[in-house]
């Protein structure tokens, strides 16, 4: 069976359109890359939990700071490279990336070193805007990007 996971799409308005709230994965695997790398604050949950529940607890745990106050607007699931399936939620409102700090994981760094190490589970976020985002973003969530533009039309 395969693995799910839930999360939340923060979009804002502005001059240029809509902007995505993106963030970039931790850890030393992803420090060089950028491109198709960033994703949705989510995680993983178990059968019986509520996805909207883990999307907002989710985002929480990644970035360290509440979601905004609103109404969820369900954007579907994707099917990710690996097989992971994600639940997508969009939700409008405003935090400032700056305030971002990520819970943390750990591992063994350098690979066989015997050597643990902690790193956050997300290094930074960004708002983007919607040609931004889909440059940025994972190509099996860039679809959440698609569902969100045409729902905000």
């Amino acid at each position: 069976m395969a693995k799910r996971s839930a999360g939340l799409l923060l979009f804002r308005r502005d001059a240029d359109g809509l902007r995505v709230l993106l963030v970039h994965p931790g850890g030393p695997f992803w420090a060089k890359r950028d491109r198709g790398s960033w994703s949705i604050p989510k995680g993983e949950y178990l059968d019986g939990e509520d996805a909207r529940a883990v999307a907002l607890r989710e985002f929480e745990e990644e970035t360290g700071l509440a979601p905004p106050d609103g109404a969820l607007e369900p954007l579907g699931d994707v099917r990710q490279a690996g097989g992971k399936i994600v639940t997508g939620f969009a939700l409008e409102g405003e935090i400032d990336p700056q305030q971002v700090v990520s819970n943390r994981f750990e591992m063994v760094w350098p690979p066989k070193s015997g050597r643990r190490q902690s790193f956050p589970e997300i290094d930074r976020a960004g708002w983007f805007t919607l040609a931004e985002a889909a440059e940025k973003i994972l190509d099996g969530q860039r679809p959440f990007l698609e569902r969100l533009a045409a729902a905000t039309d």
